[in-house]
C-alpha cells in the first residue's frame, strides 16, 4: 500500500473519531482537559450502583449561583432592569427626577451610577421592583427580557453562559436535581429559569421582599413592599437551601469575584455522600472580564478546601450562548 493512501485512511479515521466524540460529548463547550475529566468522573461515581460511592438519585442536589455562574455580572443585569425600571418610573412621573438615584439614572450620570454601594443597589432594587401586584411585576420582568439590550448590544438571553448550560443538562440526564441559589430576587430569575437553564421556577432559591396578600374591593392578589425579607449571599445561602430543599448538594457551583458563595460551597462539602465544589474564576479579560476579589478569598478557599476552579480563559473553549 502506497505511503500517500495510508496517510489518507489514517486521517480519515481521525476525522470519523474526533465526529464521534464530538456526538458523544455532553460538555462540548469545555476543553477536553482534567477539569472536564474529573466532573465526568465524579458524575459517573455517584452514579454507578453497586459501588461505595453511588448516591441514590433523591439525594443527587446540585446548586449553582446565578450572577457571575449562569450569566454575566458585568454589568450586574438585575441593576439593568432596576434602571430599566426606574426610567419607565420616570416617564409616568417626572417629579422623581429631582430625587436620587433617579436624578443621576435620568440623567445618565453614569459616574454615580458606577460608584453606587451594595446598599445603594439594594435600595434602588427596592424601590423599583416593588409597589406592584406579582402580575404587574411579572409583565415589567417579561417586556424586560423581551426587549433590554446589555450596554454592549447584546440581548440579556445572550449574556448567558454556555458552557454551564451544558453542565446543567449534563447533571440532569444523571439524575441530578439542579437549582439556582442565587443573591438576585427570586421573583426576576423564575422568569427566564426554565427558558435560559431548563429549572422550574420552583427550584429557584433567591432574595425576597415582604410581600402581602390582599383581598377586598375586588382586589385579589399579592402585593410586593419594599421591606427586604431576604438577602440571598455568603452565610444566608445555606440556610436558604435547607429551608427550601432540605438537603446539602452534592455539587455546588458558584463564582469568585464577591465572596457571596463561598459558604454555600463549603456547605455542600459537609456532605454524607462525596461531592464536587466549581468555582467560576474570571480571568478572561478578551472573551469576558477579568476582576477579582480584593481579599482573594473564594481563591483561598478553594485552594485551602480542594474546590476546583474553572478558568473561564483556559477551560472554556466558548463562554456566552450567542458566540
Amino acid at each position: 500500500m502506497r505511503k500517500s493512501t495510508t496517510l489518507l485512511i489514517i486521517i480519515f479515521c481521525s476525522i470519523l473519531i474526533n465526529v464521534s466524540f464530538a456526538q458523544d460529548d455532553p460538555l462540548r463547550s469545555w476543553n477536553n482537559d482534567s477539569l472536564k475529566g474529573s466532573i465526568i468522573a465524579f458524575v459517573k461515581s455517584v452514579t454507578t450502583e453497586g459501588t461505595s460511592t453511588f448516591v441514590p438519585a433523591e439525594d443527587r442536589v446540585a446548586t449553582f449561583d446565578n450572577d457571575g455562574t449562569l450569566w454575566c455580572e458585568k454589568p450586574l443585569i438585575q441593576g439593568i432592569f432596576a434602571m430599566y425600571r426606574a426610567k419607565k418610573m420616570i416617564g409616568k412621573n417626572p417629579a422623581l427626577k429631582q430625587k436620587q438615584p433617579f436624578k443621576a439614572i435620568a440623567s445618565n450620570d453614569m459616574t454615580y451610577i458606577k460608584s453606587m454601594s451594595e446598599q445603594d443597589l439594594i435600595k434602588l432594587v427596592a424601590v423599583t421592583h416593588t409597589g406592584l401586584t406579582e402580575e404587574e411585576y411579572e409583565k415589567e420582568v417579561a417586556d424586560f427580557f423581551a426587549n433590554a439590550k446589555a450596554p454592549n448590544g447584546k440581548s440579556i438571553e445572550e449574556l448567558v453562559y454556555k458552557p454551564q448550560v451544558e453542565l446543567l443538562q449534563y447533571l440532569r440526564a444523571n439524575g441530578f436535581k439542579t437549582y439556582i441559589c442565587s443573591g438576585g430576587t427570586v421573583d426576576f430569575m423564575r422568569a427566564i429559569s426554565t427558558k435560559y437553564y431548563g429549572i422550574p421556577p420552583e427550584q429557584v432559591i433567591g432574595s425576597t421582599f415582604v410581600y402581602v396578600y390582599k383581598d377586598s374591593a375586588g382586589i385579589n392578589d399579592i402585593y410586593r413592599t419594599p421591606k427586604l425579607n431576604t438577602f440571598n449571599d455568603k452565610q444566608v445561602k445555606p440556610v436558604s437551601i435547607q429551608y427550601h430543599i432540605g438537603k446539602r448538594p452534592i455539587f455546588a457551583c458558584g463564582n469568585e469575584g464577591g465572596g457571596g458563595d463561598i459558604y454555600m460551597l463549603r456547605f455542600s462539602q459537609g456532605n454524607k455522600y462525596p461531592s464536587y465544589q466549581l468555582l467560576i474564576n474570571h480571568d478572561d479579560k478578551e472573551r469576558e472580564f477579568y476582576y477579582q476579589e480584593k481579599d482573594n478569598k473564594s481563591l483561598n478557599w478553594a485552594k485551602k478546601f480542594g474546590w476546583n476552579i474553572v478558568s473561564m480563559k483556559g477551560n472554556w473553549k466558548t463562554i456566552f450562548v450567542a458566540d
